[in-house]
């Protein structure tokens, strides 16, 4: 108990000394603002960082980034600044596209992401912004089209691959998506290849097969926890009920951090009819997960 006062009064003597010290460089407000949870009073201490002669282009979108969601415009008068002082760069384009697209200023996002592009041609972060937009939208056909243009840009950057190959699985082209995968083997692993190959089996409706590359996928990495959730659910759909409750309770062990292994389960025994071990689970994931209990309720629905 002593040492946990002692650590606090040393954090708040830390935060009286920034406030009382005299500040005159960017960092110091910056540093202060991520200590302080109210946007209001963080619009205080950044705002005037925008007519600051020491702040730099980066500090500027450090600051919009603090107010974009509790202050978006005065995010995007900070944003404008930083790209006066930095013209080509592409970090501040892109985060005033964000910002656009939160205020649905179409018109600012589409520029900012035809800037980004122009700096930068060769990166591909422009078209996965947009990508992010269109399926956030329900816009999977235009989704898939930024996704394969950021792919051609940049095939080797990390999840552009995989997540190029989940959209087009997503549109019926499950071959197409196994085509991408099998030049994403170096990045991936074989477990991973094994369960992203798997899940377009699966959409395809090919399950046997599907369960087959998730049983590779957890044999190779046994603490691959996601293979294990997808093995137990392909194994409920074509009837293996026992085999499906194990590797989800596998996967529960292996990633307790996450509800969607035990949810799983729950609807597994809810439809077997099994009213005690819904109780039983429901009772677990409220135990487990007590700042998610609306999500809890409507994911483990008892009888």
């Amino acid at each position: 108990m002593r040492k946990v006062l002692l650590v606090c009064l040393a954090a708040l003597v830390f935060h009286l000394l920034l406030l009382l010290l005299p500040r005159n460089m960017p960092e110091q407000e910056l540093a202060i603002a991520r200590a302080i949870p109210d946007s209001a009073k963080r619009v205080a201490l950044l705002k005037p960082l925008k007519d600051h002669p020491k702040a730099t282009g980066a500090d500027l979108r450090e600051a919009a980034e603090l107010l974009r969601e509790g202050s978006p415009m005065d995010a995007y008068e900070l944003t404008k600044e930083s790209e006066r002082r930095e013209p080509d760069s592409v970090e501040t384009q892109l985060l005033m596209a964000r910002i656009c697209h939160g205020q649905r200023m179409n018109r600012c996002e589409e520029e900012s992401l035809r800037k980004a592009e122009e700096v930068a041609p060769g990166d591909a972060r422009s078209a996965l912004l947009r990508a992010d937009f269109r399926e956030a939208e329900g816009d999977l056909a235009g989704a898939l089209k930024s996704v394969e243009e950021a792919y051609h840009k940049e095939p080797g950057r990390k999840g552009v691959g995989v997540r190029y190959a989940r959209l087009l699985s997503a549109a019926h082209q499950g071959e197409e998506a196994l085509e991408v995968l099998r030049t994403q083997g170096e990045n991936l692993g074989k477990a991973r290849l094994w369960l992203e190959e798997g899940l377009v089996r699966v959409d395809q409706g090919r399950l046997e097969e599907g369960r087959q590359l998730f049983s590779k996928a957890v044999e190779a990495d046994p603490k691959l926890a996601m293979g294990y959730y997808h093995l137990g659910v392909t194994a409920f759909r074509l009837g293996d009920i026992q085999g499906a409750e194990e590797a989800l309770r596998m996967a529960d062990r292996l990633d307790m951090t996450d509800m969607k292994a035990l949810s799983a389960l729950c609807a597994i025994q809810r439809s077997m009819g099994r009213t005690d071990a819904v109780t039983a689970t429901r009772m677990d994931l409220e135990r487990r997960f007590p700042e998610r209990l609306d999500a809890v309720r409507t994911a483990c629905i008892t009888p």
